[in-house]
């Protein structure tokens, strides 16, 4: 005997509406593929309208949204700035 049969995993598509998918929240992935091993999770909160531009400007980027904030925080905070912190 075996258990209960699990369909399928399929690939999802790109979405067809942008603003659809935008102001979608549910479906994201909670882990991103470029994550290093070496890494810490952030949370903030943001307004719906800066989320979803946040989203439209990645989307645009072809980035994931943690990537596109990771890069602003990187440009934002460079590596040297912090060499020099007490």
């Amino acid at each position: 005997m075996s258990g209960p049969v699990k369909p399928p995993r399929r690939f999802v598509a790109r979405p067809r509406g942008v603003e659809a998918w935008v102001s979608a929240g549910e479906g994201e992935r909670t882990t991103s593929p470029s994550r290093s091993a070496n890494t810490a999770r952030l949370t903030i909160d943001v307004t719906p309208e800066l989320r979803k531009q946040l989203k439209l400007a990645a989307l645009q980027r072809g980035l994931t949204l943690a990537d596109l904030v990771r890069a602003m925080l990187a440009e934002a905070f460079p590596a040297e700035d912090q060499e020099r912190a007490p």
